[in-house]
């Protein structure tokens, strides 16, 4: 792969509405661009999801901008990377940044599918030509969580995932059943509960959910390999799962019966196809998640999403759900709750380069 620069920008917009978990609420979504140019002109992009404080992984924006900068661009213009499989390999070469290495990883990918004038989705093998839309909704009362619900079904969304913990479980999803007693629902605990809640957790089995997504520690297989013998509703592991490696001893110890693939979380698209691959092989559920993404990083997950063992809708949501203008285009959308799978070169959508401008913070270059 003949690189001829590598731009970095750092971009700010606000979220429609602030999304609120019982880590936090965000209002303002910082993020990282990558911009990849070939010799003969080509660009591919790639984007950083970590958020601004440490609050999901280690990772925050600014050391994301600092690996990339002083440690992941340097070794790409190293190392002679023929391939973008090539670059989880390569990258290894530090430990963790996972959000930063699949940034500059993203990026590579796009660049050589569009080299080969072929969609990204097909580029990893791609099956589906549209893919079921799920979303998420947070709010800290029932009634808001209701009216959100109802807004999202309206608008064609097949399930539903919502943010509980011990302050706000049982209640919250019987009110949710009370009103949609056959909607698909994934609860999200985000590592809020410990293996003294068991009761409380085996109480959830009455609401048959798809799933209960991390409810012990964000780095724990082994306690939630316990906990998952005692109920019925599965378990799906989302920060605990970081490697490939990670989702095999996971699998291995009985930990999970579904995976939450992120690209970024993973370490890259690279990474996040092995893991899919090794669990379709093994019966494991697997679906993609969101980091509240600008648009590239969306286009990214739609690819991703086309895989055959990708069954249950992802948090992959139309651009409008959080943005009043993203940096693709054209925007991703929802029709009747599917999401289409572009077949144009890369990612498959356009960069919206005055959007794109409008809410840069910074732009670096480095040229090879």
């Amino acid at each position: 792969m003949e690189i001829k620069t590598i731009t970095l920008y750092k971009i700010s917009m606000p979220l429609k509405k602030p999304f609120s978990t019982h880590l936090g609420t965000v209002k303002d979504r910082e993020g990282i661009i990558v911009e990849v140019t070939d010799k003969e002109g080509r660009k591919g992009y790639g984007e950083g999801v970590a958020f601004s404080s440490p609050w999901y992984t280690e990772e925050t924006v600014e050391t994301s901008y600092h690996m990339l900068k002083e440690f992941l661009i340097p070794m790409v213009r190293k190392v002679n990377i023929k391939h973008p499989s090539e670059a989880g390999q390569v990258f290894d070469a530090f430990r963790r940044n996972q959000m930063a290495k699949a940034a500059l990883e993203m990026a590579l990918w796009d660049l050589a599918a569009k080299k080969e004038n072929i969609s990204l989705s097909k580029y990893i093998g791609g099956q589906r030509e549209q893919i079921p839309s799920g979303v998420v909704v947070g709010a800290k009362r029932k009634e808001e969580v209701i009216r959100q619900i109802e807004y999202y079904l309206e608008s064609g969304y097949q399930r539903v995932k919502i943010k509980i913990s011990p302050a706000n479980d049982y209640e919250f999803i019987s009110e949710i059943r009370r009103f949609y007693p056959d909607l698909p629902i994934m609860a999200d605990a985000n590592s809020a509960y410990s293996l003294d809640d068991i009761d409380r957790l085996k109480r959830l089995d009455d609401f048959g959910l798809l799933m209960i997504e991390q409810p012990l520690e964000y780095d724990d297989i082994v306690d939630h390999a316990k906990l998952q013998k005692e109920l019925k509703t599965p378990i799906c592991l989302d920060e605990s799962i970081v490697s490939f490696n990670d989702a095999k001893r996971a699998v291995e110890l009985g930990s999970c019966k579904v995976i939450n693939i992120k690209i970024g979380r993973v370490g890259g698209l690279g990474t996040a196809k092995k893991i899919h691959d090794y669990c379709l092989d093994k019966g494991i559920q697997v679906w993609c998640g969101g980091m509240l993404e600008f648009g590239i990083s969306r286009a990214h997950n739609i690819a991703l999403a086309s895989l055959e063992g990708f069954s249950i809708p992802g948090d992959i949501s139309a651009s409008g759900r959080y943005w009043e203008e993203d940096i693709i285009l054209p925007e991703v959308t929802v029709e009747n709750g599917m999401i289409k799978v572009s077949d144009k070169p890369g990612i498959g959508y356009e960069i919206n380069e005055k959007r794109l401008n409008e809410v840069a913070i910074s732009k670096e270059s480095f040229v090879f």
